[in-house]
């Protein structure tokens, strides 16, 4: 796709709800972060496409949580695609950036280059997890893989965790600037509709293998407001989505002007790691090695690379205690 004003809006999310209805929402636009996290790994096409599209829902639920500290998505599959794992950290204090982190875990020569992504993790569960931060227990809610889509995963967790009818649109693709390289562009919506009371669920749910679905959760009005909102979602294109012709304010309008949009603060991301030679040197200090030279290069020494952000270590082996122990 070809871009020809500027990305103003980049590497945010803006919050926002819908006045005249009980909706709210965020829309999320990633450039330089998404760009950071799959061009330092040269990840096939369909691995990049799965990191996009976790990184994207990542980015959209971390900040409708609001968590303290961090918040973690992982899918894990018995496909070729093994792991999907992202990292959300809160903003440390209001104005300030949140950030974002994201790898994967693949068996290259058993990937389909040109098969669909999301076939590629095969049979598994999308897990989120939220840590507040010290003094408090970590949450973890997980669900079977299921729908077609991580999109698809991540409103059947809402529906089953969270009890909680959620939509999200998401688009991602190389793109240009005039006179500048290809590069990484992306971007999405989430809704999510404030049930008026507790929902009465039966047993089982309407959605695949038995699970709630956001038709469950809702009676006949708010079933009604809802499937209206998000066909008025689906008459927002791709560009739109990953602008920046558009900007994110001027598409609640469009989609949304008839129903009272009001946007709050926006909250930018950026790409960030918290791995240090500290932390990578605590972490080998626990492993326990019974050939010491399969943890040594030629060299002598131990390294150790960080898989989001690929930074590297070295460290002498008697410096990291009685773990790993020198041939």
């Amino acid at each position: 796709m070809n871009i020809k004003s500027s990305p103003a809006w980049d590497d945010t999310v803006l919050p926002f709800q819908l006045d005249r209805t009980a909706t709210r929402g965020r829309v999320v636009r990633l450039c330089d972060v998404l760009q950071r996290i799959l061009a330092q790994h040269g990840y096939p096409g369909v691995i990049e496409a799965l990191l996009a599209e976790a990184t994207l829902l990542t980015a959209l639920i971390g900040q409708a949580i609001k968590t303290r500290w961090k918040l973690s998505l992982q899918v894990r599959g018995d496909g070729p695609a093994r792991l999907i794992a992202t990292d959300y950290y809160g903003p440390a204090e209001d104005g300030s950036p949140a950030r974002i982190r994201a790898y994967a875990g693949f068996d290259e020569a058993r990937l389909d280059l040109d098969g669909d992504a999301f076939a590629q993790v095969g049979s598994g569960c999308f897990s989120i997890m939220i840590d507040q931060g010290s003094g408090t227990a970590p949450y973890q809610g997980i669900t079977p893989l299921a729908g077609g889509s991580l999109a698809a995963c991540a409103e059947t967790y809402f529906a089953q965790s969270e009890q909680l009818p959620t939509r999200f649109v998401l688009a991602f693709g190389r793109s240009r600037i005039p006179e500048e390289e290809m590069h990484w562009r992306a971007g999405g919506m989430m809704l999510q509709q404030m049930p008026a009371a507790e929902p009465r669920v039966e047993d089982g749910g309407s959605g695949a293998g038995g699970l709630l679905a956001a038709s469950d959760l809702l009676d006949a009005a708010a079933a009604e407001s809802w499937n209206r909102v998000n066909l008025l979602l689906d008459g927002a294109d791709e560009i739109d989505l990953v602008g920046p012709v558009v900007a994110p304010t001027d598409l609640l309008l469009r989609l949304f002007g008839a129903d009272g949009p009001r946007a709050y603060r926006v909250q930018p991301v950026e790409f960030g790691c918290t791995c240090t030679m500290e932390r990578a040197r605590e972490s080998l200090s626990l492993c326990v090695s019974e050939d010491p030279g399969t943890m040594t290069t030629d060299e002598g020494v131990v390294t150790v690379d960080c898989q989001f952000c690929g930074a590297h270590y070295e460290f002498q082996p008697t410096a990291l205690g009685n773990g790993v122990r020198n041939g």
